[in-house]
């Protein structure tokens, strides 16, 4: 991959639902400057996270990433559970990804069923997959190119709009006469921390650059490059979004039952606004899926190249990629897929929890992990000014991180409704480490039978 196909593979797992819908579920949660606020505070968690990443990246360009610097630095047991808890978040999230798909080209072919929809995805993502790492790299570059249209249109014309420049805002609720309408907080200033884990979840996929740094032509100079980039733009896309947002749409009409980006582009009069996002989002979510079937597969490429999964996960077809470790991923994605169909409020709703719980527990193994690192590092006879990619203001970014991921994680234990993420997800993670201990004992067990057997067979041999 090039520094361009990195940027986009990162933008394109990130831009989506989170922006397209669920922003308007956190200006109606924390209005309008609470999610500015927690918007800002999730820009400086991801970049410091992403900071962190590159330095590990650039000088350990694997594939399997943070799972593999957790194994290295922390313990084969703690990578085990990253790997897996990364994996299932975007088994899950392909599944969503696919049925929201398919649910919105019910608008224009209502007669078609939505699993023929997300059927007919789920084998164009796979087949994407299993081509080569150059075409899902080409196919992510487009797909993410049309969000990043769209999200840059959205910003000039709400940008235009509130200035008075073109016509569709209403002078009571645009503009900063927004924040004051209703009062600075109007839900109460706590709703910031009950919003930033959403909002978390929202930048989540930026970590993928690390994933692919083991699949990219120069990482000591496409990796920084990628980095610096792409957090620069997703930082300007997500703060101008949620500003456009939060001077155009009253508190009141956020939601989630449609995208905010609908009804600005509504209020001001752009024709055919519904359908153009309709066709924007589908591509969104076909984008998501994608990349999140690449970051699922190449974590179980990294367990079977441990040894810790079956050797098939880890041999590659004649074309460079996993192709066992993708099919799995890829079962699954339809796993989650009919698991929200039919067990919708039970066990979907469990999935979904562990999901996205997990992302922000990985970036925490990657702050982690960067402070062992450059420990390490030090400790071997190394120079920071050695490293030709370090991260600037050691220690203060890596704590920072590490302060505001465990913040997000905290916050959603005083809300009732996302509480049932800790309850899930803790567990779930004491079971990763009993699998892999259970794993252990099982190969140890295999091995001392096998030399007991080489044994006996020498000493018939010897008689």
């Amino acid at each position: 991959m090039q520094t361009r196909h990195l940027v986009m593979l990162a933008i394109g797992g990130t831009i989506g639902t989170g922006l397209f819908l669920a922003s308007g579920f956190t200006v109606g949660q924390a209005g309008p400057l609470g999610a500015v606020i927690a918007y800002v505070i999730c820009a400086v968690m991801v970049y410091c996270v992403m900071c962190c990443l590159g330095e590990l990246a650039v000088h350990m360009p694997e594939t399997g990433s943070f799972s593999a610097y957790t194994t290295r630095f922390v313990g084969p047991a703690s990578g085990y559970a990253v790997a897996w808890l990364y994996w299932l978040s975007w088994a899950t999230a392909i599944g969503s990804e696919l049925l929201g798909a398919g649910v919105l080209m019910e608008r224009w072919l209502p007669g078609v069923p939505v699993w023929a929809w997300a059927a007919m995805f789920g084998v164009v993502i796979t087949v994407n997959n299993l081509s080569s790492v150059r075409a899902y790299a080409e196919t992510e570059f487009w797909l993410s190119l049309i969000k990043v249209i769209t999200v840059i249109v959205f910003i000039v014309v709400g940008g235009l709009a509130i200035s008075g420049v073109i016509s569709g805002g209403d002078p009571q609720t645009t503009g900063l006469a927004n924040f004051t309408r209703e009062g600075w907080f109007p839900t109460g200033f706590s709703s910031i921390g009950l919003v930033l884990l959403a909002v978390a979840f929202g930048f989540a996929g930026t970590e993928v650059i690390g994933i692919a740094a083991g699949e990219t032509a120069n990482p000591q100079r496409t990796i920084p490059r990628a980095l610096n980039g792409t957090v620069l733009r997703l930082v300007l896309f997500f703060i101008g979004t949620i500003l456009v947002i939060c001077m155009m749409l009253p508190r009141e009409q956020a939601g989630v039952s449609e995208s905010p980006f609908v009804v600005v582009f509504s209020k001001i009069g752009i024709p055919y606004a519904a359908d153009i996002m309709n066709f924007v989002i589908i591509t969104a979510l076909v984008s998501a899926a994608n990349s999140g079937l690449y970051a699922a597969a190449r974590m179980l490429w990294t367990l079977g190249d441990q040894g810790q999964l079956p050797r098939s996960f880890a041999r590659l077809n004649r074309r460079g990629t996993p192709t066992t470790a993708i099919l799995f991923s890829m079962v699954g994605g339809i796993a989650a897929l009919m698991s929200s169909v039919w067990a919708a409020e039970t066990v979907y709703l469990v999935l979904v929890s562990i999901g996205g719980f997990a992302i922000v527990a990985v970036w925490v193994s990657i702050a982690v992990c960067q402070i062992l690192f450059r420990r390490d590092h030090i400790r071997r006879g190394g120079k920071v000014e050695d490293l030709s990619y370090r991260v600037r203001w050691y220690p203060v970014v890596p704590v920072i991180a590490l302060i505001s991921c465990l913040g997000a994680c905290i916050g959603i234990g005083f809300d009732p409704e996302q509480r049932i993420a800790l309850y899930v997800s803790l567990p779930f993670i004491a079971l990763c480490y009993g699998g892999y201990y259970a794993t252990q004992l099982y190969k140890n067990w295999v091995a001392a039978k096998h030399n007991t057997r080489s044994l006996s067979d020498a000493r018939d041999t010897v008689s």
